[in-house]
């Protein structure tokens, strides 16, 4: 069975709270059993830390095992070299993504330290983004 890590980064533990016109009214919680009824032939494990040192240590814990990580590390996107080192010292893919599109939105959201170092960036669909990044991690190996 191949094995996908969710990992959400500072502040997404309040989906469903924090801004909805922004990040929608609904929580992570919430879509997680969507994704796993769509994808039953897979282990989908979900980790969110509002802490970089936890987000770095969850990846190192499962990026030489699992078959890929869907990340979304939210405001360290912007900022964190640390975030990037890790994903490149990972044997499995990383997928980039943004619930909100980052594009469309403050000038400093433009710019990610992450995208260089993963497979590809998934931003503005929502939470069906995470499905997509799943879908990319799948093709990617096949």
């Amino acid at each position: 069975m191949k094995k996908i890590q969710i990992i959400n980064g500072p502040n997404l533990n309040l989906l469903g709270i924090r801004e909805p016109g922004i990040y929608g009214k609904n929580s992570f919680e919430s879509y997680l059993p969507v994704l796993r009824g769509k994808y039953p032939d897979l282990q989908i494990d979900y980790y969110q830390s509002n802490i970089e040192g936890e987000l770095i240590d969850k990846m190192q814990e499962v990026g030489f095992d699992y078959d890929g990580i869907v990340l979304n590390a939210g405001a360290y996107t912007h900022t964190s070299i640390a975030l990037q080192d890790c994903i490149r010292s990972l044997k499995c893919p990383v997928v980039e993504v943004h619930i909100s599109n980052v594009h469309k939105r403050e000038e400093f959201r433009h710019h990610s330290y992450l995208s260089p170092a993963c497979l590809g960036v998934i931003c503005g669909f929502g939470l069906f983004g995470y499905d997509m990044a799943i879908q990319g991690i799948l093709n990617h190996d096949a």
